[in-house]
């Protein structure tokens, strides 16, 4: 049976006041204990967020690492083992934005993924198509060549150490979701994919959806047979609402 899962990706949204006051509000949240909680901070406040929730049930992530695993001469950049020494266990890794935004490519997010993994940490790999591609009738392929760039470069076996979170383009921040339907559709053509490589690991890796994902619509996502769980962004910036998403996964 797979454990559900909630991760908050807080983006690039944050002071250390504002930190502070939701740090505050997590700490006070009732949660349940059969859902694995994550916050993903950005990177300037890790290291409050890690002090902060010390004792709670909430691990904490980066939003981006290096392609190198351990540190040296890539200015700007953060190694994946300097973040496992500030006391992350997990990190994105090919959010959207920072494909299309930032245009970071397969390959580049091969070697991200690779580089984490090296260094115990768990990367969430973010796949998903925009509404152009959406209209088109190209979802599926989309999404399944985001996927086959990791699995042809490190092999179907890197999933054993990994979540996938599948979050449409068009569906992020837009307050647009797609229907509970529509993203079982993807989890399970993504699950499939994975099995026709091997089985026991497709059934074993946690499938997130993500976008605007609110308390509102989060029990019908969650209660799909292969969505395990939520990437959440803004509604993860509310401890309350994110508390509230929480506990829709522990139904």
């Amino acid at each position: 049976m797979r454990r559900p899962m909630v991760a908050g990706n807080w983006k690039m949204h944050g002071t250390r006041a504002s930190v502070a006051e939701l740090i505050n509000g997590l700490r006070h949240l009732a949660l349940p204990s059969d859902v694995d909680i994550a916050v993903f901070p950005p990177c300037l406040y890790i290291n409050q967020v890690i002090d902060g929730l010390e004792g709670k049930s909430i691990s904490v992530g980066a939003q981006n690492s290096a392609v190198e695993a351990m540190q040296g001469a890539l200015t700007g950049e953060i190694a994946p083992s300097q973040l496992v020494d500030a006391g992350c266990s997990l990190v994105l890794v090919g959010h959207s934005e920072r494909r299309q935004i930032i245009g970071e490519c397969d390959g580049t997010l091969n070697r991200k993924f690779a580089a984490a993994q090296a260094c115990g940490l768990i990367p969430v790999l973010c796949i998903g198509e925009t509404l152009e591609q959406r209209e088109a009738g190209k979802t599926l392929e989309v999404v399944g060549r985001q996927l086959g760039s990791i699995i042809e470069e490190l092999g179907v076996g890197a999933f054993a150490r990994a979540v996938i979170a599948y979050e449409p383009v068009w569906a992020i921040g837009t307050g647009l979701t797609a229907s509970p339907q529509q993203a079982q559709d993807v989890h399970a053509a993504i699950r499939a994919q994975l099995a026709a490589e091997n089985s026991e690991i497709a059934q074993g890796v946690r499938l997130l959806y993500g976008g605007s994902v609110k308390a509102a619509n989060a029990v019908e996502l969650f209660g799909m047979p292969d969505i395990d769980g939520g990437l959440i962004g803004g509604a993860s910036l509310n401890a309350d609402e994110f508390g509230a998403i929480c506990r829709a996964a522990g139904n």
